[in-house]
């Protein structure tokens, strides 16, 4: 059995187990129709050969490569680790390996996509901000990405899927959270003022508190979703200004970005949280419910979408361009 020393091959497993070729490669098949003792029977010889499937071969054949591309950037986020933990997870759970890609930039994630769609993926997953309509034109135009999504955002790309929180919903129950609080000076600390793929949590609660109290509150903005350009933000805005001018809370668009404005508030300004100024964020991270920020914030349901973005890969359900999920309101001490 392979005597001349050479890479191990179906035919070597068929022999060990007692089965045909076809067998074996049934046996290798997520969906194929085969006994539970067959397959048994081919792990069994594979794993004491050592042998795995050729995938190049198999993806040519089938064309398929269960084979997911998930560029990502803005690594600061802490967020941006629990969304690659769970769908990497899930997908893995459902028989789909991941290609992980860092983008830093524009100019990255145009030529990440290229790249993943020459890897001939069966979908190219974007979780960040740093993508532009001419990034996504690119990799649809090289006709292999067979599907393009944006996850945890909304994209305006009639070419794309994208699966993400509900934020009109999600931010319109904050916003009566903060209301009904009592907070009536707020003050909303966006990140990068993407165009492509975006959030609707600056414009959702601006719109909200607007329609709610009849003011239109001031917002701020910052290039990352790092909780350092929060601090600095909240820093040089507010260590000059007398206390009764400050803002009674800061509504932010992400956990990074409060978690920042919570340490400024503190540790800069010598104020207390919540009394002197409160702190809302989004997301959820582990870090929000430490006894450290007790952050008030929006649960993300990363698990629901990541279900349901493999749902679209499986073909089990319909490819729609929106779907959009609502999470849950967490209420700590923060706000």
């Amino acid at each position: 059995m392979n005597k001349g020393g050479g890479s191990i091959t179906a035919d070597d497993v068929a022999a060990l187990a007692g089965v045909s070729r076809w067998t074996v490669n049934r046996a290798f098949k997520k969906d194929a129709s085969i006994s539970a003792k067959s397959r048994e029977k081919v792990t069994k010889a594979a794993k004491a050969l050592g042998y795995v499937p050729d995938l190049l071969a198999t993806s040519l054949a089938t064309d398929r490569t269960n084979l997911v591309a998930l560029l990502v950037d803005d690594f600061a986020n802490p967020h941006k680790l629990i969304m690659m933990e769970r769908l990497t997870r899930i997908l893995r759970k459902n028989g789909y390996d991941t290609l992980l890609v860092n983008t830093s930039d524009e100019k990255d994630a145009s030529e990440a996509l290229l790249n993943a769609s020459q890897r001939r993926v069966d979908a190219a997953v974007l979780i960040g901000v740093s993508f532009n309509d001419q990034s996504l034109e690119t990799a649809l135009g090289a006709k292999r990405v067979k599907k393009l999504i944006i996850f945890a955002r909304m994209s305006s790309n009639d070419n794309t899927i994208s699966f993400f929180c509900d934020d009109r919903g999600a931010i319109t129950t904050l916003t009566d959270h903060v209301f009904s609080a009592g907070y009536r000076n707020p003050l909303f600390i966006a990140g990068p003022q993407t165009q492509s793929a975006h959030l609707q949590r600056k414009e959702t609660f601006l719109s909200q508190w607007e329609k709610t109290t009849g003011h239109r509150p001031e917002f701020l903005s910052v290039n990352r979703y790092d909780p350092k350009d929060s601090y600095h933000l909240v820093t040089e805005l507010f260590r000059e200004t007398d206390k009764k001018d400050l803002p009674d809370v800061l509504v932010c668009e992400n956990d990074a970005l409060a978690m920042g404005a919570i340490d400024a508030v503190r540790y800069e300004l010598g104020l207390s949280v919540p009394d002197d100024i409160a702190v809302t964020g989004f997301d959820d991270v582990p870090q929000a419910s430490s006894p450290h920020y007790e952050l008030t914030t929006y649960r993300q349901p990363l698990t629901d979408m990541a279900n349901a973005l493999v749902d679209v890969l499986e073909g089990k359900a319909e490819s729609k361009k929106l779907n959009a999920f609502l999470g849950q309101l967490i209420v700590r001490k923060s706000a």
